[in-house]
């Protein structure tokens, strides 16, 4: 059935977004989260659980204990503010936890929290939408989608809302919502949900809600980042965008963030619409002020990410109430599975845009483990890996943080042209970061990805021997895979309709992993090349980018030798320490010496000192 439907870092963050005189301006402060995935417990710096060692060195970040008291804290420092807080999706999948228990647990903890709504993510339907259905059920705040259309047969049918409107005294906020499109090939919401276009759907929705009155609309998207500023540039009467789904670090204190926080994007009336998100895997609190004028416009939007680390004490009864759901599968956790000698990698920015070591190491295991069944070949998706191990002791927790979908290992045989296919698929979305990039063992390739998708595969060889050969278009081979990919998981169809003799049914994905490293114990990481973009290829285009960071920059406006800066819009202390010391990282002297207490609030027109270097 057809489901997918076609219908500047340390940046100034008071940014100024509309002029005129207001009569009545409505300030209103969001509390945001995104792409939780289960991570209940604490996490280390790989976003895998953080041991004992690492709590007592005051290297864990997250969790939803230290998750509940950010949110309190900052709830009662806005006690007589306007305060939304919300969810842009996929609090499904990606720990034992949600292994072992499901949602019931989330909703609880949520519940506790206290949400005002929540977005449907593409991993809210990795068990189908009878969980999703359970899950909506225990919650006691809606779930909003407005492009997700569900047939009446479902079991999600009616359960969730297109968008809703909370309403401040006298000021009214609609919150509506967008899902990414192929969730029918990341995820299993089976034959009877379908996705129709996001940008479609909200010019609509939008319409429908100005009509009845509501001149403030927060979209609440689980789309990712590019898509996000797809939608600000395409739909009018969006004031402001929460995301997720893309893991984006938007941050004005992090030279690693991929944009400001917020980043700003003109709509098509030319009005500058503020995009949030905060990372993953309960590591920050997204926190953002938005004024509008009486008309509802957007004036000013400030905000930035809280960092939960060690500083955030974990709210007690939250900390007990994970201990107890713990202590059941405590055990197989702390079960040692072997040594390794180095990091492996299995970070999301490396794994699904080129070669990584956990990649390497997975596929290697997938073929190492049916070798003697013909097989010579494996593809992993890198979506498929969610952790990184570090250095020296792994557990069995370990093996199924980085494989935590309960998938099988799954094999069959296909031919060397529809091999070529499954790789310019899983090469089709490399700009986006998609999860279905192709980590392999047993052959090598070199892509282009300045190439349309489809024919971005440059060269593919497969191994013979010790060596490397052409692979042939018309001999069969032995390929392993997981079952997720080879029921056409992540756009690999080809696995589904061409592929020969399948077995779907081996063993657990993540015991096959943890099986290689204890027969390889210590395991030495690495990459060996076999997967390469062609040499001297061109940059694939970036996007355009954000408002934010296109005011007049730092570096025409600052000397050396200036004692005093005014600081513009899209101005940044990261910005004016490169202009004016050549290093961004001196952006801590200038916040030293204008006592700033908050590093990522420097205001439109302030006047900063810049000491000597």
């Amino acid at each position: 059935m057809l489901k997918h439907l076609r219908s500047g870092l340390l940046s100034a963050t008071v940014l100024t977004l509309s002029a005129g005189v207001a009569f009545a301006d409505f300030e209103l402060n969001i509390l945001h989260t995104n792409d939780f995935h289960s991570r209940i417990e604490a996490i280390n710096k790989y976003d895998s659980t953080c041991s004992a060692e690492e709590a007592g060195k005051n290297e864990c970040f997250g969790g939803i204990a230290r998750m509940k008291t950010a949110i309190d804290s900052r709830k009662a420092e806005l006690k007589d503010a306007n305060v939304l807080v919300l969810d842009a999706g996929d609090q499904f999948q990606g720990s034992l936890f949600y292994t072992t228990y499901k949602s019931a647990p989330i909703a609880e903890f949520m519940n506790g929290i206290g949400y005002d709504a929540m977005a449907i993510g593409n991993h809210e339907f990795d068990d189908g939408p009878e969980e999703l259905a359970r899950f909506i059920d225990a919650l006691k705040f809606p779930m909003v989608s407005g492009n997700v259309l569900a047939g009446l047969n479902t079991p999600i049918a009616d359960k969730y809302k297109p968008y809703i409107i909370k309403e401040f005294g006298a000021d009214k906020v609609a919150i509506v919502s967008v899902l990414a499109t192929d969730t029918d090939e990341t995820s299993s919401p089976g034959n009877d949900v379908l996705f129709i276009d996001e940008i479609g759907y909200l010019k609509d929705a939008v319409k429908e809600i100005e009509a009845a009155g509501v001149n403030k609309i927060v979209l609440l998207s689980h789309v990712g980042y590019v898509k996000d500023q797809e939608i600000a540039k395409a739909v009018d009467g969006i004031d402001v965008i929460v995301g997720g789904h893309s893991h984006t670090l938007l941050s004005s204190t992090d030279e690693k963030a991929a944009g400001p926080y917020p980043t700003l994007v003109k709509n098509p009336s030319g009005k500058d619409v503020p995009i949030v998100t905060a990372y993953a895997y309960s590591k920050y609190l997204g926190d953002l002020k938005v004024v509008f004028d009486d008309a509802g416009a957007v004036k000013t939007a400030e905000g930035a990410p809280k960092l939960l680390d060690a500083s955030v004490t974990p709210d007690a009864a939250y900390t007990a109430k994970v201990a107890e759901l713990g202590a059941p599968i405590e055990e197989l956790k702390k079960k040692e599975i072997g040594e390794t000698a180095a990091v492996i990698d299995g970070s999301r920015e490396v794994c699904r845009a080129a070669e990584c070591s956990m990649g390497n190491l997975v596929a290697d295991a997938m073929v190492d483990r049916v070798k003697d069944q013909g097989v010579t070949i494996a593809i992993q998706n890198g979506g498929g890996l969610r952790a990184s191990i570090d250095a020296g002791t792994v557990t069995m927790g370990e093996a199924l943080t980085v494989l935590p979908f309960q998938n099988t290992l799954a094999t069959f045989k296909l031919k060397g042209s529809d091999i070529v296919a499954a790789l310019e698929n899983g090469l089709s979305q490399i700009e986006e970061g998609a999860g279905r990039f192709p980590q392999v063992s047993g052959l090598k390739y070199t892509f282009d990805k300045t190439k349309p998708a489809g024919s971005r595969v440059v060269s593919v060889e497969v191994k013979d021997g010790d060596g490397f050969v052409a692979l042939d278009p018309e001999k069969l081979y032995g390929v392993a895979t997981n079952n997720y990919m080879r029921a056409g998981g992540d756009g690999y169809k080809i696995f589904a309709s061409a592929g020969q003799n399948a077995y779907d049914f081996g063993p657990g994905l993540e015991t096959v992993l943890a099986d290689y490293i204890a027969k390889n114990s210590p395991y030495k990481p690495y990459t060996d090349g076999r997967i390469a973009e062609v040499s001297g290829a061109a940059p694939a285009a970036a996007a355009e980018t954000p408002a934010a960071t296109t005011a007049p920059a730092a570096a025409e406006a600052v000397a050396a030798a200036a004692k005093k800066y005014t600081v513009s819009l899209g101005d940044s202390l990261w910005k004016i320490a490169v202009a004016t010391y050549g290093d961004g990282m001196l952006w801590t002297k200038i916040a030293e010496a204008n006592k700033l207490k908050n590093p990522n609030l420097i205001g439109v027109g302030e006047e900063l000192e810049l000491p000597a270097k």
